[in-house]
């Protein structure tokens, strides 16, 4: 029985943890060929390892600065190289720093737009002609910060780049229905992993996290990773230009 993604050249950014591991563990999986990339060497070979553990490669190098268009375009190319196409590129990876927007310095606010808008660009940019080919899918991962603000932190670059990452999407779709590629933004509330485990091990930021989290409790890495497996696949043909959120029900109050 083959995968619902069998023998697809997939790209996935931070592969080295998170939601980009449970990603390449799935999408392989899935007979998928992911390439990965992240900026943590030792991070980046773990998720190989655990890779190999069954049975499955992950192709791909570390450390690759995405925010880098010269080594976000290397990485690209040398996929296409490897695989001869590119069938669909996750762009997973993203870092923010947060404070009041009175507080937030320049640097953290280029930071932030560097890393949570600014490499995508890149990725897609350098993919885009290689996905026109095998009309490709992109899944640009957003957040419930470019839908809301919050009172627990200081989000105002966070939520700025994830807007745009919201619209970014939008564009993607409309010019990527003459040449048969879709484009779908996911926006994950507040889900489990290595980066907002310093937030769940305090109690009282824990507690302000989920208010109004209809579901009482964190997301999961594989619950967004299972919809990023839909949208890539056959079965999510009539899907662009949407963003979908996955939020135990924060956006519905």
């Amino acid at each position: 029985m083959t995968g619902r993604l069998q023998d697809k050249v997939v790209l996935i950014s931070g592969t080295g943890g998170g939601q980009g591991r449970v990603a390449a563990l799935r999408f392989a999986r899935e007979g998928a060929i992911v390439v990965g990339c992240d900026t943590n060497v030792d991070a980046h070979g773990a998720t190989a390892s655990l890779l190999r553990a069954e049975g499955l490669t992950l192709f791909g190098a570390a450390p690759v600065d995405l925010g880098d268009p010269a080594q976000a375009e290397a990485w690209v190319e040398a996929a296409a190289q490897e695989h001869g196409r590119i069938d669909v590129l996750y762009n997973n990876a993203s870092a923010a720093r947060f404070g009041p927007v009175n507080e937030l310095s320049i640097e953290d606010w280029q930071f932030t737009m560097r890393n949570e808008i600014d490499l995508l660009f890149y990725t897609t940019k350098y993919a885009w002609n290689h996905l026109a080919q095998r009309r490709g899918v992109i899944i640009n991962i957003s957040s419930t910060a470019g839908w809301g603000g919050s009172k627990v932190a200081g989000i105002s670059a966070h939520a700025a780049a994830k807007g745009a990452v919201i619209a970014f999407t939008r564009q993607l779709a409309v010019e990527g229905a003459a040449v048969g590629i879709r484009a779908v933004s996911i926006s994950p509330g507040f889900i489990a992993t290595p980066g907002t485990a310093a937030f769940m091990d305090n109690p009282q930021v824990r507690a302000a996290l989920l208010d109004g989290v209809l579901m009482d409790r964190p997301g999961e890495p594989e619950e967004v990773v299972a919809m990023a497996l839909f949208v890539a696949s056959a079965e999510a043909s009539f899907i662009t230009g949407s963003d979908i959120v996955i939020d135990g029900g924060l956006l519905a109050i």
